[in-house]
């Protein structure tokens, strides 16, 4: 299993620099680097795009996103225990007959 490489925002454009400062094409950079064509394509484009704001780190959630999310899984956690009660008491009723 091969683990997913991760790259920084300096690297990428780096990368993207080389293309046109050196002249040298996606390809060789690519081969330099060894990263896929493809890939530095994609930052280029993103560069071209967002400008500077390209590859900004994703920034930590909110207080607000960490509560939500917090809530919304004890919510199926108390789903789920409701559940099993309704099935444990469905149980032992018609065990009791």
């Amino acid at each position: 299993m091969s683990k997913r490489r991760v790259f920084t925002r300096e690297f990428k454009v780096e990368a993207v620099a080389l293309v046109s400062r050196q002249g040298l094409s996606f390809a060789e950079t690519a081969r330099r680097l060894e990263i896929g064509q493809s890939l530095l394509r994609k930052w280029q484009e993103q560069l071209a795009v967002a400008g500077s704001k390209a590859f900004a780190a994703k920034s930590q959630p909110s207080a607000l996103e960490e509560e939500n999310r917090r809530l919304r899984a004890e919510n199926d956690r108390l789903r789920m225990e409701r559940e099993i009660l309704k099935k444990a008491t469905a149980f032992f009723v018609k065990e009791s007959r």
